[in-house]
C-alpha cells in the first residue's frame, strides 16, 4: 500500500523511514527492506529515503540499532509493568507472549538473522530478581538466570512457531494452534524450576482462548 507523499521535517521523516523498515525487515527479512519499498510505505522517492540514510547499506545498518531500541523498550514496559503488579508468574509469561505476538517476534528473528545482537544489558535482571526472592533460601541464582532465558526464549518465538512445535510433538486442533494451554504449562513449569508454589502465586486455571 503506496501513502501519498508529504514534505516532513527530517527527524519525522527518519523515523517514518525506520518504522517502515523495521515493518518490512519482520514482514519478509532482509531481502524485503529495499529502498524502493520503503519509499513507497511512507509516501517518498527512492531519492527522499537515501537523502536520509545515503543508501540501504547505510538503511539496514542504522535499522538494525533502531529495531534494537524498539525492542529493549517494548519489553522494558511489559516488564515494568509486570513487576508493579507483583510477580505473578502466570502474567509475566501472558505478557511476553503478548509482546512477541504483537510483531516482536518476527522482529527479533529478523533482527538476528540480518546480524543484531543484544549487547547483553541485563534488561531482564528486575526480573531474575523479582523471582530470586520467591525461591527457598540458598538457592542458586545462576539456575533463576537460566529459567528466565528458557522462558525468553520460549515466549520469542511461540508467535512463530509455536503451533509448528505442538503438531511436531502429536498435538492436533485447538491443542495445536490455541497458545493459552502451553502459556499456563510454561508458567507451571516455571514454579517448579524455581521451587515456589503455585497455588499461593498462580490460582488461575486456563481458559480457552485462540491466540491465532
Amino acid at each position: 500500500m503506496t501513502t501519498p507523499r508529504v514534505r516532513r521535517p527530517p527527524d519525522e521523516a527518519r523515523r517514518l523511514i525506520l518504522d517502515a523498515a523495521a515493518s518490512l525487515l519482520a514482514e519478509g527479512g532482509v531481502a524485503a527492506v529495499q529502498v524502493r519499498a520503503v519509499a513507497a510505505r511512507v509516501g517518498m522517492t527512492d531519492a527522499g529515503v537515501t537523502h536520509h540514510f545515503g543508501n540501504r547499506e547505510k538503511l539496514l545498518a542504522e535499522l538494525l540499532r533502531h529495531g534494537g531500541r524498539q525492542l529493549r523498550t517494548a519489553l522494558q514496559d511489559v516488564l515494568a509493568a509486570w513487576l508493579d503488579h507483583g510477580a505473578d508468574l502466570l502474567e509475566l509469561v501472558e505478557s511476553l507472549e503478548a509482546l512477541y505476538r504483537r510483531g516482536y517476534g518476527e522482529l527479533a528473528v529478523a533482527l538476528r538473522a540480518a546480524g543484531w545482537h543484544d549487547p547483553g544489558s541485563g534488561m531482564l535482571d528486575p526480573v531474575v530478581d523479582a523471582l530470586h526472592r520467591l525461591r527457598p533460601p540458598g538457592s542458586s541464582i545462576d539456575e533463576t538466570r537460566h529459567a528466565v532465558a528458557a522462558l525468553h526464549q520460549a515466549m520469542a518465538t511461540e508467535a512463530l512457531y509455536g503451533s509448528d512445535f505442538r503438531r511436531s510433538a502429536g498435538l492436533t486442533g485447538t491443542a495445536a494452534n490455541d497458545s493459552t494451554t502451553h502459556v499456563h504449562w510454561w508458567a507451571r513449569q516455571l514454579h517448579l524450576a524455581l521451587g515456589t508454589e503455585p497455588a499461593q502465586q498462580n490460582p488461575r486455571q486456563p481458559k480457552s482462548k485462540s491466540r491465532r
